[in-house]
C-alpha cells in the first residue's frame, strides 16, 4: 500500500532531508585520497546527530555504518571500514539516510576523488542527468513506468547500462515503503501516482554489464564484470504543483551540482 503524506508530513521529511543534504555536502568536501570510508562514516554520524537527526542506516537489519560508501565497481551498500582507503582517480557513491521527528529522508551522490578520468565523469554525469529526468516525470497522475522510462532513456541513450536487480522505493515513516521504483520501464504503464506520494528515486548505472554480484559480507553489491558504477538519489514528493525535492538545503544539494 502506498502511504500518501500530508503537507505537514512533507515539511517534516524536508527537515530530515536538509540534514541529509548538509551531510552529503560535508562528505563530498571531505573525501580525499588517503582517507578511509570509516572516517567519512564518523564525520557523517557526528554531523547528523549534532543536527538533531538519527542515522537511519545504522543498525538497519544489522548494517553497521551510518552511511553506505561504495567505491568504483561497488554499486551500493558498501560498509564503511578503515581498510577501504580512497585513492586518486577513484569515484565513490555515498548514500545517507536521516530520521527526524518520525520521518525518513534518503539521498546519494557519486563523487570523484582527485583526478578521476573523463569516462568515469561521463558515467557520473549520465547518472545525475537520469535522476533529473526521473524527477521531472514525477507529476500528479504519472505512472511508475514513466519514472523508469525516463531513467532508462537517458542512461541507455548515452551507452551505459541500468542495474535491473536494484530499485528505488517509497519512503516516509519507514525507510522502505511501497512502491518499488524501477530504473527501467515503459512510459504510460504501472501504478498511477497521486499527490502526496513520496519516493526515493535512485538510478544505479554501470559502464558495462547490468548484472550484479553480492559480496560475502551480505551487503556490498558489485558490478559482475568489474566495470565502474554510479548512483545518485533524491527523496521526491509528488504534489499538485509538480515534483518537490525533499533532500535539499535552501533549495540546493551537492547531488545537483555540476560534475
Amino acid at each position: 500500500m502506498i502511504h500518501r503524506k500530508s503537507q505537514s508530513d512533507l515539511d517534516r521529511m524536508a527537515a530530515a532531508g536538509a540534514i541529509v543534504a548538509e551531510t552529503l555536502a560535508l562528505l563530498a568536501e571531505s573525501a580525499r585520497p588517503g582517507m578511509s570510508t570509516l572516517e567519512l562514516d564518523e564525520i557523517a554520524e557526528r554531523h547528523i546527530r549534532a543536527a538533531g537527526g538519527v542515522p537511519t542506516f545504522k543498525g538497519y537489519r544489522g548494517f553497521p555504518g551510518s552511511i553506505c560508501a561504495s567505491p568504483n565497481d561497488m554499486i551500493v551498500h558498501g560498509i564503511p571500514g578503515d581498510d577501504v582507503v580512497l585513492a586518486d582517480g577513484d569515484i565513490i557513491s555515498i548514500d545517507v539516510g536521516v530520521t527526524r521527528q518520525g520521518f525518513v529522508a534518503d539521498s546519494a551522490v557519486t563523487v570523484a576523488i582527485g583526478n578521476a578520468p573523463e569516462p568515469a565523469l561521463q558515467l557520473m554525469r549520465t547518472c545525475q542527468a537520469s535522476l533529473f529526468a526521473a524527477i521531472e516525470a514525477c507529476q500528479p497522475g504519472c505512472r511508475l513506468g514513466d519514472i523508469g522510462a525516463a531513467v532508462q532513456g537517458v542512461v541507455e541513450g548515452a551507452g551505459f547500462a541500468v542495474v535491473r536487480d536494484l530499485v528505488g522505493h517509497g519512503v516516509g515513516r519507514a525507510m522502505h515503503e511501497d512502491p518499488q521504483v524501477r530504473n527501467y520501464g515503459e512510459a504510460g504503464t504501472g501504478t498511477p501516482l497521486k499527490s502526496g506520494t513520496t519516493l526515493a528515486i535512485e538510478p544505479m548505472i554501470t559502464a558495462g554489464s547490468h548484472e550484479i554480484r553480492i559480496d560475502a559480507d551480505g551487503w556490498s553489491i558489485f558490478t559482475i564484470d568489474g566495470s565502474l558504477a554510479a548512483h545518485f538519489e533524491h527523496t521526491v514528493a509528488i504534489t499538485d504543483d509538480g515534483p518537490r525535492v525533499l533532500t535539499l538545503v535552501d533549495g540546493d544539494s551537492v547531488v545537483n551540482r555540476a560534475i
